[in-house]
């Protein structure tokens, strides 16, 4: 598969798309690929109402990464105060480092870029997860200096770790 079709989510897709998010980042199915905080978080990333209100949102976009009509990544664009806040990126761990990723990260930052006056992407990491820090520094991103406590949501997730925390990482458009 090499040929993925990049595209807006619809309502239809809400569904889907929480079912990857949180394939990717939680439970068993998650140790797949190396994205998972199965060992952080208890619960669920996400789930189709909160994809359909973001799907919804004016000033939010989930772009899907698509092949022979199979859902194979997604990433939430999220515009405020001119910058594009990246979040919930998702790859289906079979299919992790194939380059798909890479494809949609480079993808979403064009598509913030010719949608909204962005100045700046932000994505927001769990410091501890070294290696996807190491992942968006080779993109150009920058830990700012920013912190903020873990949002706390036990309706879909528990800490399974005391203190988690959210780091910042930036990139200037065209850094």
């Amino acid at each position: 598969m090499s040929s993925y079709i990049f595209s807006s989510a619809k309502i239809q897709n809400a569904a889907q798309i929480a079912a990857l998010v949180n394939m990717t980042y939680r439970g068993d199915s998650s140790r797949l690929g190396w994205t998972s905080e199965a060992d952080l978080l208890e619960g669920l990333r996400t789930d189709s109402d909160d994809i359909a209100r973001l799907i919804n949102s004016r000033d939010a976009v989930i772009v899907t990464a698509t092949a022979a009509n199979q859902l194979l990544g997604s990433i939430l664009i999220q515009y405020t105060d001119q910058s594009a806040e990246l979040g919930m990126f998702s790859v289906l761990p079979s299919h992790q480092n194939q380059g798909i990723g890479n494809l949609l990260l480079q993808y979403a930052e064009q598509f913030s870029t010719q949608t909204w006056p962005v100045q700046r992407f932000l994505i927001a990491v769990i410091p501890c997860r070294h290696e996807l820090i190491a992942y968006y520094q080779r993109r150009g991103y920058r830990l700012n200096g920013e912190t903020h406590p873990f949002p706390v949501n036990p309706k879909l997730w528990i800490p399974k770790v005391d203190n988690l925390t959210l780091a910042y990482m930036e990139k200037t458009v065209n850094a």
